[in-house]
């Protein structure tokens, strides 16, 4: 896999959520801090003003893509000066897949879509660490065209769903989620930050570096070999890569290797040797040293600690469409 598909196929974890959510004026709902996860807004008609964590409010109209990495609240209302109605559920509370609601009043009409996600916080990848509190993609003539084709696509399955959409709807909110994460990283490149990630994955050598990695992390990488994948002596590669990732080469080849070992433990039944394998270790035991220095228990205990045995009948539980409660009390940030 390609770096960004890697981090978004890393950081969620669990069933996403949605909401096509219909308000009318006046109206004012805040969506609080929710650590260890992430959500988007997304304006499909109408206009409204969002609070967000720090700074004034934003206005924001049809078509525009408001995203919370790092869980914090916002508030979003008609206008600045609307009371705001704090969520009459708790945001942590289990939640259906997709959901569709309305907030009655005699105002204007503004429909929002909303999409969230459990994250690992534990190991989240350095990409998402350096975005900030809010991301602002205000809708404009020609840009993102596929960010636009994937929002109108996930409001109308939530609208009216079909048979299907279990499955449709959480491939749309994967393909969403990178998206809005490409529109932010190009933005970024334009605006030339050059110590950033955005940078890293705009600049050919660091690139490819970073792709080889991702699309083979067992093999036998070196900073000399990866420097050769780079085009650049292995002094001058060292440096770039440092520079624009944050750590050297090797510190974030090891760094991603236990991340996916660690994932595959979690996800999969593969056995300790097949994980070892897959993550560049000649030998169970190698990596289980290994695994234990970065993570602190051995990859056995880690694999029972992440997967407790299912109890009980709502351990069987599958998504579904949710209520209007669902869409306005337990959506977070």
């Amino acid at each position: 896999m390609d770096v960004l598909s890697d981090v978004v196929a890393s950081m969620r974890m669990g069933v996403p959520r949605s909401a096509r959510v219909e308000w009318a004026a006046p109206w004012g709902r805040r969506f609080p801090a929710e650590p260890g996860s992430a959500g988007f807004q997304v304006v499909l008609r109408g206009s409204c003003w969002v609070v967000p964590p720090e700074g004034e409010p934003i206005q924001a109209g049809p078509g525009d893509v408001l995203f919370f990495p790092h869980g914090h609240g916002y508030a979003l209302a008609d206008s600045p000066g609307t009371p705001v109605a704090e969520p009459d559920c708790d945001p942590r509370a289990p939640a259906e897949l997709y959901a569709s609601a309305s907030v009655e009043g005699a105002g204007p009409v503004t429909v929002t879509l909303w999409g969230g996600y459990r994250l690992d916080s534990s190991r989240a990848h350095p990409l998402l660490r350096t975005l900030p509190a809010m991301i602002h993609l205000p809708a404009r003539l020609g840009r993102n065209p596929e960010l636009r084709a994937a929002v109108e696509l996930l409001g109308g399955e939530i609208e009216d769903p079909r048979p299907g959409a279990d499955m449709v709807v959480p491939a749309l909110l994967d393909t969403l989620l990178l998206y809005i994460l490409r529109a932010w990283f190009d933005a970024s490149a334009e605006r030339c930050e050059v110590e950033s990630w955005a940078a890293a994955l705009a600049d050919p050598a660091v690139s490819a570096a970073l792709d080889g990695i991702h699309r083979d992390p067992a093999h036998p990488w070196t900073v000399e070999s990866l420097g050769r994948r780079a085009g650049l002596s292995r002094a001058a590669f060292s440096r770039r890569f440092t520079q624009l990732v944050g750590q050297p080469p090797l510190t974030y080849l090891t760094w991603w290797r236990l991340g996916t070992a660690a994932r595959m433990l979690r996800d999969s039944g593969a056995a300790l040797s097949e994980v070892a394998a897959a993550v560049g270790y000649g030998s169970e035991f190698a990596f289980a040293n290994a695994f234990k220095r970065e993570y602190g228990v051995a990859p056995g205990r880690y694999r029972r600690l992440a997967c407790p045995p299912p109890e009980g009948p709502e351990a069987e539980g599958t998504a579904s469409r949710g209520t209007a409660a669902d869409a306005l009390g337990t959506v977070p940030g």
